[in-house]
């Protein structure tokens, strides 16, 4: 059955949509317009986590340790079985669909797969004495962005263990020097996100440009130079070089999500037995 919520968000510009059913009916307090949300579809599974690129596909993590690609149709297309070979999954990095990096943090590995989710190749951090990196992300020339929190440097590695570039040490930038989360690299711009202290904004060679101070945020994520982020209760999205800051209420049936993830047409929700797929308007 269809699920249609309406809530008074206005996120990004959605796709049309035919065949509304009616099911729950979710009314916010905004008033910046309404935005149909509709129940494409259900994928049951103990899911640990999950993302999604930018042709839509899904990647989601089993408690069992399998990586499992799917279409936006929810056909199976891969299955990565070596997740545990190095630990725990600690990120997930889709940006480039031909190029997904796994992170485990625990052991410094960064693991890269093929589009069919086969290994491609192996780096080992350590082994280039990066020793406390927190986060990791995609470059825009496909190497990899690092952060070196004893050296208080962001760092771009190749896939054949060269450190290519670093940026200044931290501490000379920053009073307080952050300890991001996300890193995530996007038409010439690069977003390290702390969610103590905010988004952090650099070109694409790693040089400082702006702060903004956005703190208390979860499931950080950049589509077309937008930001997006939730805290337990708001959606936000935020325009970089603007005061265009619009906040959302998140209705109730969707504040127990344990991630929110959106894309331009669609809306992701994890639950503790499924992931739920939205379209919207």
């Amino acid at each position: 059955m269809f699920l249609r919520i309406t809530i008074l968000l206005c996120l990004l510009g959605g796709g049309y949509l035919t065949g509304v059913a009616q099911s729950a009916l979710v009314r916010g307090d905004t008033n910046q317009g309404d935005t149909f949300f509709i129940l494409q579809r259900k994928i049951a599974g103990e899911f640990t986590d999950f993302t999604v690129d930018n042709l839509g596909n899904i990647y989601v993590l089993s408690q069992a340790g399998q990586l499992k690609k799917m279409s936006p149709a929810g056909d199976s297309i891969a299955v990565f079985n070596n997740v545990r070979q190095y630990g725990k999954v600690h990120f997930i990095d889709v940006t480039n669909p031909l190029k997904v990096l796994l992170y485990f943090k625990d052991f410094g590995t960064v693991v890269t797969l093929d589009r069919f989710l086969n290994t491609r190749s192996t780096l080992d951090l350590r082994k280039l004495q990066l020793f406390q990196v927190k986060s990791i992300g995609q470059a825009y020339d496909n190497n990899i962005w690092a952060f070196d929190e004893l050296e208080s440097k962001l760092k771009r590695v190749g896939e054949d263990g060269r450190i290519i570039d670093q940026s200044t040490d931290f501490r000379l930038l920053f009073d307080s020097v952050p300890s991001p989360s996300f890193i995530v690299d996007q038409n010439k711009q690069l977003y390290l996100y702390d969610s103590s202290k905010g988004v952090y904004l650099f070109d694409y060679y790693g040089a400082f440009k702006n702060r903004i101070r956005f703190t208390g945020w979860t499931d950080f994520s950049v589509i077309n130079n937008t930001i997006f982020g939730r805290d337990a209760g708001m959606l936000y999205r935020y325009e970089p070089g603007t005061l265009n800051l619009q906040q959302y209420r998140i209705p109730a049936t969707m504040q127990q999500a344990r991630k929110i993830k959106i894309i331009p047409g669609n809306l992701y929700l994890l639950r503790d037995h499924q992931l739920e797929v939205y379209s919207y308007r």
